[in-house]
């Protein structure tokens, strides 16, 4: 059988490779179409980090800075929805309505925005009612109010807690388990229900949706008002570019569902969405609670009572939302200081060292920073406990004496995974693509409660002996609010672990969020003896002032983390230009995205002056020449587990092109080579030097 092109003739490129498209492949460009999302918006190149991996490694502070002026978009965003509120506070309404009839408040979405779900949940809404109950002011309000009110709201992500250390694969393009999880966690008609996922096509998120509209039975006008009122989808792409598919137009386009779009544009990494896209949903989804937590205690609470609480008495929600070009200034003031530490942690990477966060309050917006890089940009996903040495470059710690004290230090909560028994039977049955159901099935396997005991985050015996820093490793302690002042004290954990790291030898930055002057802060440092070399300490200058729920913060804490970490990736090489080249092809989505950077960044080489004189004119790939090679890559990769961290979308670049100008066959372990010894930025600066521009 030939192999042919979309156009039918046959396929040069897949004939020179001897590359046969697989049945995956073939399935994939046929009946997956929609999940061939180049045409979205958040996929697109924003012409600000055109360059960013070139300009970056002569000029870090320069890098941030482009990085951080795509932050801007926000706050235009950010404006026009405070000039046109009304849906954000029907949702605060909803929310306060739930608090007070003792609903549930139920927050879902997938990868980093299931992360957000969580974060609503462990970051925000537990610590808050836990304060506010070791409070004497609980004493005057408990009546009003539900017991357990830290337990009403829920932040639940595709796969469970499991999913918050790497994606679970299958789950993400399935629309069956939303509605097994909100079924799971209890969700009925009545409960208020967001689903928030960056591009506004995630199967699962819309899934979760669709089936809280389900009980709310059929639908007539006045059962439109209501589920109106407690359903909201949550996106951040423009409607006329998600319409054409069907699985986004079912929500879009029913009246019963509230949308919020936050669309911002292109983001600063093409397609990296845990950036602008989700640091808008976080924060606007984060005012949305602040503000009906103020309602419902603004009730029975004075003026000053609320000042306690670190509430600012009459501000509006437009001024609330405002409130992030504060923020967004302070994280631009600390950029200079950031470069240092972007610098330190690549030369601590290039020098195969690695790298440990140490957080309390700021532990889940540190984690979630470093777990994401994982998929991102092709590294090893967090050590287990099973591992015999550190194969990640990150760990993360936190102030606890074992596994289990720092999971619940982590959720606030017990650890929640996925019960076999809910699901496989469904899956088994109810899934008719093959390839998701084989998927599903296997991934279920790793999503249990069992798998809490796999992961450690503490500053523990185990980790001390197991994962402790050696010569030129790096230490990284993000300190927030109060826990600046108790820097001061030896004793403090976190003094213990700046020491235990400079005894070994290891380097140390100290990221201090907090709105104290400098000079009482370089007092403080000052008096950290152990504090010098290579060691880097620096402000995010966000105070607790009038951030009741530690949104403002950990909002900064999460601009700068995503900055630094994405500028640390463009200085190593991975990141060209601004496009995602290390992405791991891990569900359907990403396969498309992967797919659509092979095609174009081997058409945009072919187009070349350089190469058409020394090469001749090539036929332009299709995109079903870019996936039929993608899979082939896929499978070399995975039959070669020393080469997990290989880029497929890089391999397979080199490959088509060496071919293409040899015009003969090259095999995978002749592009490896190349891809080893050349490195993939510099092979494709050789063919396509545009890509300095």
């Amino acid at each position: 059988m030939a192999l042919t092109s979309s156009k039918g003739k046959e396929s040069y490129i897949l004939k020179l490779l001897r590359i046969k498209p697989s049945e995956q492949s073939l399935d994939y460009v046929k009946n997956k179409k929609e999940f061939h999302l180049h045409n979205l918006i958040t996929e697109q190149r924003h012409p600000k980090t055109w360059s960013l991996s070139f300009r970056i490694k002569s000029d870090t502070s320069a890098g941030l800075e482009m990085l951080f002026s795509v932050d801007k978009d926000i706050s235009a965003k950010i404006l026009e929805l405070s000039e046109n509120s009304e849906k954000i506070e029907q949702a605060v309404e909803a929310v306060e309505k739930a608090i007070i009839e003792k609903r549930k408040i139920y927050i879902y979405g997938c990868g980093a925005t299931g992360r957000l779900a969580k974060q609503m949940e462990s970051t925000f809404w537990r610590p808050f009612w836990r304060k506010l109950k070791s409070s004497p002011l609980w004493e005057k309000i408990k009546i009003h109010l539900a017991e357990g009110v830290e337990e009403q709201l829920i932040g639940e992500m595709t796969g469970g807690d499991r999913a918050l250390i790497s994606s679970l694969e299958g789950f993400e393009d399935l629309q069956l388990i939303g509605y097994l999880q909100l079924k799971d966690r209890g969700i009925e008609k009545g409960d208020v229900v967001f689903c928030v996922t960056e591009g506004g096509e995630t199967s699962s998120v819309i899934g979760t949706i669709l089936a809280a509209l389900n009980q709310y039975g059929k639908l007539d006008k006045e059962k439109i008002e209501v589920a109106r009122k407690n359903l909201y989808f949550i996106y951040n792409n423009p409607d006329e570019v998600l319409i054409p598919f069907e699985r986004s137009r079912a929500v879009i386009e029913n009246p019963a569902i509230t949308k919020i779009n936050l669309a911002t544009g292109h983001q600063a990494i093409t397609g990296s969405t845990r950036m602008q896209a989700t640091t808008i949903e976080t924060f606007v989804m984060g005012i949305i609670l602040e503000e009906a937590i103020y309602l419902v205690l603004q009730r029975f609470l004075t003026e000053s009572e609320m000042f306690q609480l670190g509430f600012s008495p009459g501000l509006t929600i437009e001024e609330r939302l405002k409130s992030f070009n504060n923020v967004l200034e302070s994280v631009l003031k600390a950029r200079n200081s950031l470069a240092s530490f972007t610098d330190l942690e690549a030369e601590t990477y290039k020098n195969q060292r690695f790298l440990t966060y140490f957080a309390q309050k700021g532990l889940i917006t540190v984690f979630i920073d470093s777990t994401e890089r994982s998929p991102t940009f092709r590294l090893f996903p967090l050590d287990t406990v099973m591992e015999p040495e550190r194969r990640c470059w990150i760990q993360v710690w936190t102030p606890a004496g074992n596994l289990k004290e720092a999971w619940k230090s982590f959720l606030g909560r017990p650890f929640r995974g996925l019960n076999p028994s809910i699901y496989e039977a469904p899956f088994s049955t109810d899934i008719k693509d093959p390839f998701l159901k084989e998927a599903a099935l296997k991934s279920l396997k790793h999503a249990g409660n069992d798998q809490e005991n796999l992961y450690d985050f503490s500053f523990s015996d185990f980790n001390i002996k197991n994962r402790s820093p050696k010569e030129g490793d790096l230490g990284v302690v993000v300190c927030m609010g109060e826990e600046v002042d108790k820097l001061k004290e030896p004793s403090f954990p976190f003094r213990r672990f700046i020491s235990f790291f400079k005894e070994r030898k290891a380097n140390v930055v100290l990221l201090l969020i907090t709105d104290k002057q400098q000079n009482e802060v370089h007092e403080i440092i000052q008096n950290m003896k152990e504090i010098k070399g290579k060691d880097v300490s620096f402000i995010l200058p966000i105070g607790e002032e009038n951030d009741p729920i530690g949104l403002r913060q950990n909002i900064g804490l999460k601009m700068l983390l995503n900055a630094h970490s994405t500028a640390v990736m463009a200085k190593l090489g991975r990141v060209i230009g601004n496009t995602m080249t290390n992405v791991s092809p891990s569900n359907l989505k990403l396969i498309g995205r992967a797919t659509y950077l092979i095609q174009s960044h081997v058409n945009d080489a072919l187009s070349q002056d350089e190469w058409i004189e020394k090469y001749g004119r090539s036929d332009f790939i299709s995109y079903e020449e870019a996936n039929a090679v993608l899979f082939d890559a896929i499978e070399f990769i995975k039959k070669d587990q020393s080469q997990s961290q290989t880029a497929e979308v890089a391999l397979s670049i080199i490959r088509i092109l060496e071919a293409l100008r040899k015009k003969d066959y090259v095999s995978w372990n002749d592009a490896f080579s190349i891809l080893e010894t050349e490195g993939f930025e510099k092979y494709l600066l050789t063919h396509n030097p545009s890509l300095r521009r």
